[in-house]
């Protein structure tokens, strides 16, 4: 009888040194942290002192991403827009476009007629000619940007529909 209660008392004591092992803290290369026992599943393992209490919770369950529909490059709760309504708001923008078209022309001849206009004046006190320069350059700067609007514009146009 005395054997039969040494044995399990026995047992008992060897069975929490089989127990314990090393805890590993690794982290990989998404900066996800998990605790192991096994060092060869990560990189940046590193070896806890045994007496700090880890807590086992697990990780939330990654559901695969949503996939849109085959042949669509917008996702599934992307409102659809038909070809009429599609159409109609490519001839709005195009007549939006075209208006400020003309009126980049037009503001460029106006810019044009008064950069001509203060060419032709010279003034008494502009005997040096890096003045009468001084003196034009606002309106040679209006010139190019008008000119760089329409050029803008005129590609805008040329990518619609």
């Amino acid at each position: 009888m005395r054997t039969s209660t040494l044995l399990p008392l026995a047992l008992l004591v060897l069975l929490p040194s089989a127990a314990q092992a090393d805890i590993f803290k690794c982290t990989d290369a998404d900066g996800r942290i998990t605790y192991t026992n096994d060092r060869s599943l990560g990189r940046g393992c590193v070896r806890l002192e045994s007496d700090l209490p880890v807590s086992s919770v697990p990780a939330p369950v990654r559901r695969p991403a949503a996939t849109p529909p085959q042949g669509s490059s917008s996702p599934g709760a992307f409102p659809r827009v038909s070809p009429a309504d599609q159409r109609s708001r490519d001839d709005a923008r195009r007549e939006v476009l075209s208006n400020e078209l003309a009126g980049e022309e037009s503001a460029l001849a106006e810019a044009e007629k008064a950069l001509a206009e203060q060419e032709s004046i010279r003034h008494g006190d502009e005997r040096n000619y890096q003045k009468v320069l001084d003196r034009l350059q606002p309106f040679k700067d209006k010139v190019e940007l008008h000119k760089r609007n329409i050029e803008a514009l005129r590609r805008e146009i040329s990518g619609l529909r």
